[in-house]
């Protein structure tokens, strides 16, 4: 029976997510989480999750970063990204680093189901009225790159890269993982090589240059 996650903080879109899924997929296992923690750590309790539907701006994700960490702590998971923001660029970048399908919050829960339908297939998948401007967006080289190198990073580097961005240092990384100061130092070092920077700082920028900005955020402050 397929699994699915749905990832988003609010409750009502969730519930949502959730009557499409099961109308898509009648037999299906839907698991709920409303932070990017709460997704690590529904992946490594559940770990025959099929797909997740993901939210970019959800509580502990600060744009791809969340799709970047899925990714690399739990490659064989599909996930289709859920998110206000339609920029075909942003898209772009993130079919670039792993995502299986995106959808616009604006889109009608036939394209919900569809999008469902055809990643549980194994295939790409994207809303009709974003194919042809996502397809002419070129990928960035750089970014690209970038993508090569998180994927090389092990799910353990990851979390030593995240906790170095949040700004931790190596003994409270420890204390975090559970693992000996000398373990960090060692991930350190493999993650200064495989990300070709030199120091705790570089390291930092390579993560913060997956961060986007929220659409739905810039509304709220408008209104305010």
């Amino acid at each position: 029976m397929p699994t699915l996650l749905i990832a988003d903080d609010h409750p009502l879109f969730r519930a949502a997510l959730r009557q499409a899924a099961s109308d898509a997929m009648a037999a299906m296992t839907v698991h709920e989480a409303a932070s990017l923690d709460q997704v690590l750590a529904v992946l490594d309790e559940q770990p025959d999750i099929d797909l997740i539907l993901l939210d970019l701006h959800m509580p502990g994700n600060h744009g791809l970063a969340g799709l970047a960490a899925i990714r690399a702590q739990h490659p064989g998971v599909a996930v289709i990204v859920v998110s206000a923001n339609d920029d075909p660029r942003v898209v772009r970048r993130a079919l670039d680093h792993g995502a299986a399908g995106y959808l616009p919050k604006s889109s009608g829960l036939d394209e919900l189901r569809d999008a469902i339908r055809a990643v549980m297939a194994c295939e790409q998948w994207l809303p009709a009225s974003l194919r042809a401007a996502v397809n002419t967006a070129q990928s960035s080289p750089h970014d690209s790159a970038l993508a090569a190198r998180l994927a090389s990073l092990s799910p353990q580097q990851f979390r030593v890269l995240v906790l170095v961005a949040e700004g931790l240092l190596n003994k409270q990384i420890a204390d975090r993982l559970d693992v000996q100061e000398r373990t960090v130092k060692a991930h350190l070092s493999a993650i200064f090589e495989r990300l070709g920077v030199r120091n705790r700082t570089q390291a930092s920028v390579v993560l913060r240059e997956l961060e986007l900005s929220d659409p739905s955020r810039k509304i709220d402050t408008l209104v305010d």
